[in-house]
């Protein structure tokens, strides 16, 4: 079969998920409850069907020798992948699965983006175990912000929706506020910690993989900034009990400054200036 043939099955999957989720979840017709919130067998074998099929695609991109490519294209199919996986077992513990109707559609746009945009060749350098934990450990963090800034958006619906006094349907099946807040901060702990570790090792072999002295760039100086807000937010949490709104707002902050650190530069250069990879 070839291979766009599986991206386009694999998008069709995630878009038809997306759209009995919405219809089921967060249509008016289908506020009946919070049982409504929940996912059937059925439901969870076709998203985990989705994910395997997107994980297979994946593998092809990144892990096959001699050919592995990535772009930015491929980092945002990735991010997106592990942000659900992340999410579909976070779910199995905690009520959120409302969240996945905004998650899916993203999904559906996302994977079919590495065989328009394939990107560029790695060179010898991309194989070397330095560069492949460097990579691991940026797409973890990247993940794990990306569901915090769904988090955040999330709460904020639910906290307008409290103070309008229209919580029904999946927003009636959410663990408190107070909850949520916990959660979302738990996984900006986890997160800040691998991206700290993801600067730590991009600029420590920085000079050994690319044989030149480390200088600040683009994607780096939104790193450290996106670190620093997240820095400044956690310090904020324990000294001064910040939360709510305040909370809220700087994370989403911190997920925007961390977008254009990878996904926004890897577009400008390969797309706009038609660069390759530095």
């Amino acid at each position: 079969m070839p291979l766009i043939v599986l991206y386009g099955v694999n998008s069709a999957l995630y878009a038809a998920l997306a759209w009995h989720f919405w219809r089921t979840r967060w249509s008016a017709a289908a506020r009946q409850g919070p049982d409504t919130a929940r996912l059937a067998p059925w439901e969870r074998v076709l998203v985990l069907t989705a994910l395997a099929l997107h994980a297979a695609l994946l593998a092809g991109e990144l892990a096959v020798e001699p050919h592995l490519r990535i772009g930015f294209a491929v980092a945002l199919s990735a991010t997106v992948w592990l942000a659900l996986v992340i999410y579909y077992f976070e779910s199995l513990f905690v009520n959120l699965e409302g969240l996945l109707a905004l998650l899916l559609p993203i999904a559906a746009i996302a994977v079919p983006l590495p065989a328009i945009f394939p990107g560029l060749e790695l060179p010898a350098y991309a194989r070397r175990t330095e560069f492949r934990l460097h990579l691991l450990l940026a797409w973890l963090s990247y993940s794990l912000f990306t569901i915090a800034a769904l988090h955040a958006a999330l709460m904020a619906v639910l906290e307008r929706r409290l103070h309008a006094g229209t919580v029904r349907g999946p927003f009636a099946a959410m663990p408190p506020l107070l909850t949520l807040e916990t959660l979302l901060f738990r996984i900006i702990v986890v997160a800040f910690v691998l991206l700290t570790l993801t600067l730590v090792t991009g600029i420590a072999f920085h000079e050994e993989l690319f044989g030149k002295v480390f200088r600040l760039d683009h994607k780096t100086l939104f790193g450290i900034v996106s670190w620093i807000i997240f820095g400044v937010l956690l310090a904020g949490r324990h000294f001064w009990g910040w939360r709510g709104r305040r909370a809220l707002r700087w994370t989403m902050a911190g997920f925007v400054a961390l977008l254009l650190a990878y996904v926004g530069s890897r577009f400008v250069l390969e797309v706009i200036l038609d660069r390759g990879l530095t």
